[in-house]
């Protein structure tokens, strides 16, 4: 059994990070961890985390003593992550984590490298909100297709599940929400098998505490454009395609032998 690491970055979720985790350690795998990382929480996030720490040894805790942004809480679970297979879980109650066996699993049937939930492939029910936040995503989504030349449906989705070695050499460098666009941008450079999954999605409001604003929609134009035109012909960007290709080729020929 390949072990699981769930990636769960959180900044001021103490009314929610308890189910979350409740809902996460009650699902069916038998190698798996859970790694919480408090992005400068105000709030008792870190307590609620910590109590639920000592009493399970599969949640690992670390903090940011500032509010850094969601893709610096996720670069730093992901150098702290030992698992074969990575995935992101927001802290909050958008997403529902008894459907990450069905992200993953295309990765443990060996058929993906990189697995997107698609909250626009509905599941089981997708909670009706704002229009405009739809419109932003569907041209998000568009634009960064017409560069990478792939037809996904929901690059701005928090179910991102990647083979251990498509992800881990990515120094991410964007900033605030900037990793959906940047993953997706350096992933799609590489030959790694991408699939998308329909799940399902309970979004909240901003009274309901929900974070992502107009300025991200922004910031992600600007990031689809570097990302994408000249980031992977820089050293770094360069150097990730081919540590990924040569990682993922080494996969098959071991895998036909």
């Amino acid at each position: 059994m390949q072990k699981i690491s769930i990636l769960v970055p959180a900044y001021n979720e103490e009314s929610t990070i308890g189910t979350i985790l409740d809902k996460l350690l009650a699902l069916p795998f038998s190698n798996c961890e859970i790694i919480v990382v408090d992005d400068g929480s105000k709030d008792n996030t870190v307590a609620v985390v910590r109590e639920y720490a000592s009493k399970s040894p599969r949640i690992r805790l670390f903090l940011s003593t500032v509010n850094a942004g969601k893709t610096a809480a996720i670069a730093r679970a992901i150098s702290e992550s030992s698992g074969d297979v990575l995935i992101v879980q927001d802290a909050d109650l958008e997403y529902d984590p008894r459907e990450i066996a069905d992200v993953i699993a295309p990765i443990l049937e060996d058929v993906a490298d990189v697995v997107y939930g698609s909250r626009f492939m509905v599941k089981r029910a997708s909670r009706v909100l704002y229009y405009y936040h739809y419109l932003a995503n569907k041209f998000l989504t568009c634009l960064s297709n017409i560069l990478t030349n792939r037809n996904m449906s929901d690059i701005e989705t928090c179910y991102k599940a990647f083979r251990r070695e498509v992800i881990v050499p990515l120094r991410l460098t964007s900033h605030g929400f900037g990793m959906e666009v940047e993953i997706t941008a350096m992933v799609c450079k590489t030959r790694a098998r991408t699939y998308e999954v329909p799940i399902s999605y309970y979004g909240r409001t901003y009274e309901e505490g929900k974070k992502i604003g107009m300025w991200d929609g922004v910031a992600a134009i600007w990031y689809i454009l570097y990302f994408n035109l000249i980031h992977p012909w820089t050293n770094e960007g360069s150097e990730y395609i081919r540590t990924v290709n040569a990682s993922l080729k080494s996969r098959s020929c071991l895998t036909i032998s």
